[in-house]
């Protein structure tokens, strides 16, 4: 039998690749004579870089950067040389520097916090010679737009009397003062780089749907006074439109016309127009860089899987983009989740077979500490079951 596996990480607890490790310790105990395939996979978020190194042969860059607080820390990105040329690219998660898993949950504000992080990771890159740079920018903790990241690759924003705005990093709360933006210091080395990101929404810069109504709620402490939070949301917004008038006046683009300009706290928008970056689909592409339809050839059954699989899964999340080619190759394909939440049902609409949470029907909280026991623990009742099956 051959297997192959392609499941996200669960976040803070196991990776992509140690759950392929795993659920190959449980499909040979079962099985000794299998073939398996362990796949590291990401959506964009967390663990892209893995992903994508480990199928090109890359290496990891540690610098050190600012987080969203601009204080000191060090990052990686992913260096990896380029398919069928001498040059060399680049894959970076925007949360290894602008990350909301970077800060303590009490000291997380939308209003405060910085691209700036981000913005090193690619000079970084640039200066490294990279001709090719993609973006991975799920996870963030910032709703400044990416005014701190272009700030970081020499854009200055000027408010009506020509001072500089943001000198600090740039946060959200600096958008309501931004008149102009001045490129003439951008990064020369961006205009001779292809810059893709990776993105699995595509929500407008404003409005209901935009950044801030639609994430920045999210990346505010849980028990912030709510007056106090809509307060912030509110301001957070006004400084959204305006910058969206500037990013319009400056580039001759609305980006509220351009799907996906609101991810990562409007990070996209400025990407895209400043920079000429252009915007992916994380799944798919990282998903056609391992191979994934090459190695289901012959697979009797794949397994797939996420922390948390709710109604968010099926909107360009590696469940579902797995689920795609499975089908396509009709490959039967089973999902290990740690837990399950509102709307997990669609996954059996995409022809996913069974769900099976590692905590079974006990409380979320034991599997999050002891994840590979746990994790372990139900690979191994599936691959039992699996054989019993089959007999």
């Amino acid at each position: 039998m051959k297997f192959v596996f392609a499941s996200d990480s669960f976040k803070g607890t196991l990776t992509s690749a140690r759950i392929a490790e795993l659920l190959t310790i449980a499909a040979h105990e079962t099985f000794p004579d299998c073939e398996t395939v362990g796949l590291s996979v990401g959506d964009g978020g967390a663990g892209t870089v893995d992903a994508v190194i480990g199928a090109l042969g890359g290496t990891k860059r540690t610098v050190t950067v600012h987080n969203p607080f601009m204080d000191e820390i060090a990052a990686y990105y992913g260096l990896f040389p380029m398919p069928d040329s001498e040059k060399t690219g680049a894959i970076i998660e925007m949360s290894a520097a602008s990350g909301i898993t970077l800060i303590p949950g009490d000291r997380l504000n939308p209003a405060r916090t910085t691209t700036y992080g981000t913005g090193e990771l690619i000079r970084d890159a640039l200066e490294q010679g990279c001709k090719s740079i993609m973006i991975a920018i799920g996870g963030s903790a910032t709703n400044d737009a990416g005014i701190g990241a272009l700030r970081a690759l020499g854009c200055r924003f000027l408010d009506r009397d020509g001072n500089e705005v943001g000198a600090s990093g740039g946060t959200g709360s600096d958008l309501a003062l931004i008149a102009s933006i001045d490129t003439s210091g951008l990064c020369p080395l961006v205009k001779d780089a292809e810059i893709t990101v990776l993105c699995d929404v595509d929500n407008p810069l404003t409005g209901p749907d935009g950044a801030t109504f639609t994430y920045a709620r999210q990346k505010c402490p849980p028990d912030m006074d709510p007056d106090y939070r809509n307060e912030i949301i509110s301001g957070l917004e006004t400084g959204m439109n305006n910058y969206a008038g500037v990013l319009k006046e400056t580039f001759g683009t609305d980006p509220d016309y351009i799907p996906g300009a609101g991810a990562a706290g409007g990070l996209g928008a400025s990407l895209t127009l400043a920079l000429g970056a252009k915007l992916r689909r994380g799944i798919e592409m990282i998903l056609q860089i391992i191979g994934i339809d090459e190695h289901l050839k012959g697979a009797d059954l794949c397994i797939t899987g996420e922390g948390r699989l709710d109604w968010q899964s099926f909107h360009g999340k590696t469940v579902a983009g797995v689920a795609v080619h499975c089908k396509a190759s009709n490959v039967p394909l089973i999902a290990i989740v740690g837990t399950t939440g509102t709307g997990y049902e669609a996954a059996f609409n995409l022809g996913i077979m069974d769900i099976i949470k590692t905590a079974g029907d006990g409380p979320k909280e034991k599997s999050m500490m002891n994840p590979e026991e746990y994790y372990l623990r139900a690979a191994r009742t599936f691959f039992s079951s699996l054989k019993g099956g089959n007999s």
